[in-house]
C-alpha cells in the first residue's frame, strides 16, 4: 500500500503540508484542548506499549523448575 502511494506520485508530507494540517487541527480543537489531547495520546501510547510488552512476556515459556523447588 505504501508502495502504491509512491508509484502514484504521492510521498511523505512536507513541512508545508504538516503546517497546514497542524493549523486545521488547531482551528478544530482550539488551543486550550490541545495539551489535554496530546497528554491523553501519550498516555494511550504508553499503555499500548506496556500491553504489547506484557503480551510478549506471556508468550515466553516459563523456566523449568529445578529439583530444589520441588523438595521445598
Amino acid at each position: 500500500m505504501i508502495l502504491d502511494c509512491f508509484i502514484l506520485g504521492f510521498g511523505a508530507p512536507g513541512p508545508l503540508e504538516l503546517a497546514i494540517i497542524a493549523g486545521i487541527i488547531l482551528l478544530l480543537f482550539g488551543g486550550s484542548k490541545l495539551p489535554s489531547l496530546m497528554r491523553n495520546l501519550g498516555r494511550s501510547t504508553n499503555e499500548f506499549k506496556r500491553g504489547m510488552s506484557e503480551s510478549f512476556d506471556e508468550d515466553e515459556p516459563a523456566p523449568p523448575k529445578s529439583s530444589d523447588d520441588e523438595k521445598n
